[in-house]
């Protein structure tokens, strides 16, 4: 039986998260109020990749699944991710994964 997509969101929420603070790019500190405030994708401007997915990505999709709103339909992270994480070297390799099953799940392709 497969777990609703909610569920399944969550799970690869967690693992994500739990990957950045193997590979130490967890912070511990918030970005300041004008780094946040970016329009520009990814906050790319402001933030670095790894904290767009913890400090935006990662609290908004939560938010989205708490407050039982639909969650995207569409998303495409792997391309940022290969090309942010591409200094880790294979060691980002369970980090990319995570991210591409993430995409596979909000573009319906997760079989």
């Amino acid at each position: 039986m497969r777990l609703p997509k909610e569920q399944q969101t969550s799970i690869l929420l967690t693992q994500l998260s739990q990957e950045l603070e193997m590979l130490t790019l967890w912070q511990q500190c918030r970005p300041n109020l004008c780094e946040m405030a970016s329009t520009l994708p990814f906050h790319y401007d402001t933030l670095t990749f790894e904290q767009w997915l913890q400090f935006v990505f990662i609290e908004r999709i939560n938010l989205m699944i708490e407050e039982n709103q639909p969650l995207p339909s569409e998303i495409l992270l792997l391309p940022m991710a290969e090309e942010s994480f591409k200094k880790l070297g294979n060691k980002a390799n369970n980090l990319i994964d995570i991210i591409a099953q993430l995409d596979c799940l909000f573009s319906g392709h997760d079989d």
